[in-house]
């Protein structure tokens, strides 16, 4: 499943390439499980209406959307979105779904759900071979907008950090995927992070003091942020907006290189389970 560095990564990709287009035209499959609001009433909301910004939020990635002709008068403001936001497109790319920045006259894979003809003349299309993947329509004058589950690990300050897992008996690697505490940390990353920070994943997180703690936040931060300048890590089906892999698949220290050697100590990594999830470590360099 593409993880926070993998969705910013598209968000980025397809904000470059549709900010301030139109969106003239809207196809959907007949697929039923990609949509959280019926294709017909998403396909209705989302004709004629410019694109404002694209970013991520949490794993999900958000079309900020202008008004109609006939919507403009009626939209909500508040300091989060300003006036000219009226309403969203949410994606979520489920286990192997794709955002795709192309030409009207690229190949349509065989697992397309969704084509939104720009005035550009490009497309933004929707693949998703397995249909794990979501999208839903708001419009902002009935309702609120998105907000991902729990917070940002990019921004999040150490004390609120800490909080988050204050008497948790959860094991830290269970806590890190834990989308209600912080949005956008999957397998990948929580294994890197906790390798980086010198964790065992096993550990209850409410037994981590403070100082391992922050060490934890440090390093996660400085995970991710190498992660999205890689353009994320392809290790199944991510690409980016144009299709591209990414490449910090090629800096894993620990995440599916059970038996290899530690790039820091030489110790074979170990792999485990942890909340069902596989979960690869350090028994040398992780305490």
């Amino acid at each position: 499943m593409p993880e926070l560095p993998e969705v910013e990564t598209i968000a980025r990709g397809v904000n470059a390439r549709v900010r301030g287009d139109r969106i003239v035209e809207v196809w959907f499959g007949s697929h039923r499980e990609p949509f959280k609001t019926p294709p017909a009433r998403q396909a209705a909301g989302l004709r004629e209406r410019p694109i404002v910004a694209v970013h991520r939020t949490g794993k999900h990635i958000v079309l900020e959307l202008g008004g109609t002709s006939g919507d403009r008068a009626g939209a909500k403001s508040s300091p989060e979105k300003p006036d000219e936001i009226a309403a969203q497109w949410i994606v979520h790319l489920g286990m192997t779904g794709r955002l795709l920045v192309t030409t009207p006259d690229a190949p349509v894979a065989k697992h397309t759900h969704a084509r939104l003809t720009l005035a550009s003349g490009r497309e933004l299309r929707f693949v998703d071979p397995r249909r794990f993947g979501r999208l839903e329509f708001r419009d902002l004058r009935k309702g609120s907008g998105f907000a991902g589950p729990g917070a940002e690990p990019l921004t999040i300050d150490a004390e609120p950090f800490a909080h988050l897992f204050h008497g948790r008996k959860l094991a830290i690697k269970a806590a890190l995927l834990n989308q209600t505490l912080l949005a956008g940390v999957g397998n990948i990353y929580a294994d890197e992070s906790l390798f980086h920070a010198g964790i065992r994943p096993r550990r209850r997180s409410g037994q981590l003091t403070r100082a391992e703690l922050e060490k934890l936040r440090g390093a996660l931060r400085k995970v991710l942020e190498q992660a999205i300048r890689a353009g994320g890590s392809s290790v199944s089906d991510y690409v980016d907006a144009e299709g591209v892999r990414g490449f910090f698949q090629l800096e894993h220290c620990v995440y599916q290189r059970t038996g290899k050697p530690c790039r820091k100590c030489g110790n074979a990594i170990k792999r485990i389970v942890v909340a069902g999830r596989s979960t690869h470590y350090c028994a040398h360099c992780q305490r």
